[in-house]
């Protein structure tokens, strides 16, 4: 399906290199805001405690929030998960020890989060009929497998893409593809970094989600490279790469277009549960989009890639081959 055609193909080689180098200077940038400054980790990675409470009407969460600040409790997050009488409230472990919230133990005299004293502070100003129904506890232990697992679920993906790639094309496209990919990573990762967003569980899954949405875009932009190698053979290798990316374009701009619609919906509309997921998706997109199409393909370009790669030259039958003497 296509809205329009492009009859003559964009140069899109000719300018390779500022692509190039401007990808090169937000990748720098990533990663030094990564470094200088570092990810605002989630309770799910630095431990905490985690509550649930019903209320018989809608709840007021910003009494909730208003009650836990003048406590000295500064970090709450607090939002509605389910219906608009059920909210979620997560502590980080420093807040949890907060003296408003905890209680000491005469016998260990370990400070531990007190469920009364907080149904006390917080609970009540949400609403009549507030109550408790869940509390969890999340230890930095749990987190920091969390962590690992996360970071083991990347390279796993990551693996697996270049695996594909080599055996379905050639392994100079599994190179391009996976430096695209990492450059998505890494500017999705730099930018929760620089604004000190928080970061999930929920976004590094929008992260791998961007990992497996990128290649795909690459796998469509390579499969039309040698198409065009098989039925162009007057054409140069950069000739060849602006023709494959032209002839996508319709399909690139009806794909993201819709996914990006419904991302923007969550973004929107998805509350404080999803903000974070749509945001990270919609930064992986754009930047998806921009990878795929003017990164990957110059480093292919750059790594020599050519007809005698992807097309095996036919094998010319001798005169006499198959003749009974």
């Amino acid at each position: 399906m296509e809205f329009f055609r492009i009859k003559r193909d964009i140069p899109f080689m000719r300018h390779a290199l500022v692509f190039n180098v401007i990808s090169l200077v937000t990748f720098v940038l990533a990663v030094a805001f990564l470094a200088l400054r570092g990810l605002n980790f989630s309770i799910e990675f630095t431990g905490g405690v985690v509550i649930e409470a019903r209320y018989e009407q809608a709840a007021n969460l910003e009494g909730i929030r208003t009650a836990l600040d003048r406590a000295g409790v500064h970090e709450p997050q607090v939002q509605n998960f389910g219906t608009s009488r059920d909210v979620m409230i997560r502590l980080a472990l420093k807040d949890a020890n907060n003296p408003a919230v905890s209680r000491q133990d005469a016998a260990t005299g370990k400070t531990a989060f007190d469920q009364e004293k907080f149904a006390q502070l917080a609970i009540a100003p949400g609403g009549a009929g507030g109550k408790i129904t869940r509390v969890e506890f999340v230890g930095p232990q749990v987190g920091k497998e969390l962590a690992a697992d996360g970071a083991l679920a990347l390279l796993v993906v990551c693996v697996g893409i270049m695996a594909y790639l080599a055996m379905r094309f050639e392994w100079k496209f599994a190179v391009a593809a996976i430096i695209a990919n990492m450059h998505d990573v890494v500017i999705i990762l730099g930018f929760f970094a620089f604004f000190q967003w928080e970061f999930s569980l929920s976004v590094l899954a929008a992260v791998l989600a961007v990992l497996g949405y990128s290649v795909n875009e690459s796998v469509v932009v390579f499969d039309r490279v040698r198409e065009t190698f098989r039925k162009r053979r007057g054409l140069s290798v950069p000739e060849v790469i602006n023709h494959a990316i032209t002839s996508t374009i319709s399909r690139t701009i009806i794909t993201h277009g819709s996914t990006q619609l419904m991302v923007t919906s969550m973004l929107i509309f998805g509350g404080p549960t999803l903000h974070y997921f749509a945001l990270a998706l919609t930064i992986g997109i754009l930047f998806g989009i921009y990878s795929s199409v003017l990164v990957a393909s110059p480093i292919v370009m750059w790594l020599g890639v050519s007809r005698e790669d992807l097309v095996k030259p036919v094998k010319e039958k001798a005169a006499n081959d198959g003749a009974v003497v």
